[in-house]
């Protein structure tokens, strides 16, 4: 826990998303109280995608934090605002392409769990 999930364009290779990865879980951190050792993200490269009633000229990014149960609204919703924030900054603008960006801050199931091996 958190457990972090970028889903995004195939289009976006160039990003550094180990970066962006490295960059969120300090954030994370410093707005819900996680510990940075707990933080794990992977990244998924979607191939299919469509917005509306087009295939191409659109890219999308949306990023799933699941945390233990306890926090308050307002501290997820502050968190969301900050991975937004956070992909502005290392997703840069395309010419004729609308960048999606997005985030989502969710509670883990009661019958999540881990175990370290």
């Amino acid at each position: 826990m958190p457990q972090i999930t970028i889903e995004r364009s195939a289009s976006l290779d160039d990003v550094d998303w180990e970066e962006f990865a490295l960059a969120l879980h300090p954030v994370i951190v410093e707005t819900v109280a996680a510990r940075l050792e707990a933080c794990k993200t992977r990244v998924l490269r979607s191939e299919d995608e469509a917005v509306g009633a087009e295939k191409e000229r659109h890219a999308i990014v949306d990023v799933s934090i699941a945390l233990l149960a306890g926090r308050s609204d307002d501290a997820k919703a502050r968190l969301t605002e900050a991975a937004v924030e956070l992909l502005r900054k290392h997703v840069e603008p395309r010419d004729g392409v609308t960048l999606h960006l997005s985030a989502e801050v969710r509670d883990l199931d009661p019958s999540y769990r881990k175990a370290e091996v």
